[in-house]
């Protein structure tokens, strides 16, 4: 998905293809160092602000002399186009991956070791952001930024229902959300039945995996008492809304929804807030932010950390060269610059303060230590291919089937799904 005002995406969960654009110059291999004529870099629609990419390509030609040729890709069609790219003689140098996305590549033989930059620059990297840029135990890629989910919510609403505090656990929440329901003016939460990755987050809050190995292949785990923890929470948050069960957040857009002024709060993306702004403006003024609270307080609950990696090509001669551009475009002081300017979290727990002063990404940062991903195995992109079953297992569970019941009609589907061949 495309990244908006914080960061967008949370789930940049959508890598594609890119179409074979390459380097464009015959400049010679690996051992380059800063003689190449020019750098290719691939990023994604959204993702390079304007700020820090002029900034880090003044840093990067006047240190090395080599041009910077920034490319941008569109989301569409882009898993095809840059495995093709991958495959190709002349690939580009550097490019962005969703986060999610990385073992995919990294399982074709596309991406370069990094276990050298990693060594070098990379020690502090928070644990939570670089997990996804690691496959088979090899480093292939650079954690660049991450985003995730907050309550976002009515103040207005808020306070007609007589609640003066931000919740700290979920059981404050739930009694916030009670309280709102209880004054019968709105409805206290806009939740769908089939927010998918606000109830990822709850599995890796809980523990859970959504997969498992059979010998040799991967399986649904579904039926694990861990995931149905999980469920069932949402399955409490759910109650306090009357958003369709058997719908996401985007049918119709949860934003537009609340934009209206007569919903308490809903859980999404901070850039979502800038889509109901743009629907009624007049909800600017009563817009808050909090971190979605977990069991208890000072753990907030667990969140899908979507987000991007920066990764060197195998096939890229000039891997020195692009390993001197990562060393640029992630140092602390470039990382921080792209936190301010746009509200991504950062790969480092030491820069979260330079979110300070954006409400939505200040709500996001707590969480980050705690969140995690999708599973991280290249067959799992296609269980969330249209139609998702751990939607159908979602909506099941809240029309009242049990866990088990749901997760055993939908897991032949699953297994079908993880067993083809990427």
């Amino acid at each position: 998905m495309k990244r908006g005002l914080i960061a967008a995406t949370g789930v940049a969960a959508m890598l594609v293809s890119v179409a074979a654009c390459g380097s464009g110059d015959s400049d010679k291999g690996s051992g380059d160092g800063g003689k190449a004529k020019s750098l290719t870099v691939w990023f994604m629609d959204g993702s390079n602000p304007p700020g820090w990419t002029k900034s880090v390509q003044a840093e990067f030609e006047q240190k090395t002399g080599a041009k910077l040729d920034v490319q941008i890709q569109k989301w569409d069609g882009i898993q095809q186009k840059l495995t093709t790219a991958l495959s190709e003689s002349n690939p580009p140098d550097v490019v962005e991956v969703g986060n999610t996305q990385t073992p995919s590549y990294a399982q074709t033989g596309g991406l370069a070791d990094l276990a050298d930059l990693k060594k070098e620059i990379g020690a502090d990297w928070s644990e939570s952001l670089n997990k996804p840029a690691v496959f088979e135990g090899k480093q292939y890629a650079a954690p660049w930024y991450a985003a995730s989910r907050v309550v976002i919510y009515n103040k207005k609403v808020w306070a007609d229902a007589g609640i003066t505090e931000v919740p700290k656990t979920r059981a404050d929440f739930f009694k916030a959300l009670e309280a709102i329901q209880k004054k019968g003016e709105a409805e206290p939460l806009y939740l769908p039945g089939q927010n998918w990755y606000f109830f990822d987050g709850l599995t890796i809050g809980t523990g859970a995996d959504l997969v498992k190995k059979d010998g040799k292949k991967w399986v649904s785990n579904l039926a694990d008492p861990k995931v149905a923890k999980a469920m069932e929470i949402y399955k409490q948050y759910q109650a306090f809304s009357k958003a369709p069960k058997d719908k996401d957040e985007a049918t119709p857009q949860q934003a537009d929804i609340f934009a209206k002024g007569k919903t308490g709060a809903f859980i999404g993306m901070g850039w979502e807030a800038g889509t109901a702004i743009k629907a009624n403006p007049a909800i600017e003024k009563d817009l808050g932010y909090f971190t979605i609270p977990g069991e208890t307080a000072g753990k907030p609950e667990g969140v899908f950390l979507g987000g991007s990696n920066l990764a060197v090509t195998a096939g890229s001669k000039k891997q020195e060269l692009a390993k001197e551009f990562l060393k640029i475009a992630l140092s602390d002081k470039n990382e921080g610059a792209l936190a301010k300017e746009v509200g991504s979290i950062p790969n480092k727990e030491s820069l979260l303060a330079q979110v300070k002063g954006n409400p939505a990404a200040e709500a996001a940062a707590p969480a980050a230590k705690g969140g995690g991903t999708t599973p991280l195995i290249p067959e799992w992109a296609a269980v969330e291919n249209a139609p998702n079953p751990i939607k159908a297992y979602m909506t099941a569970v809240l029309n009242g089937k049990s866990p088990e019941e749901a997760a055993k009609q939908v897991e032949a589907d699953i297994n079908k799904r993880l067993s083809r061949k990427q």
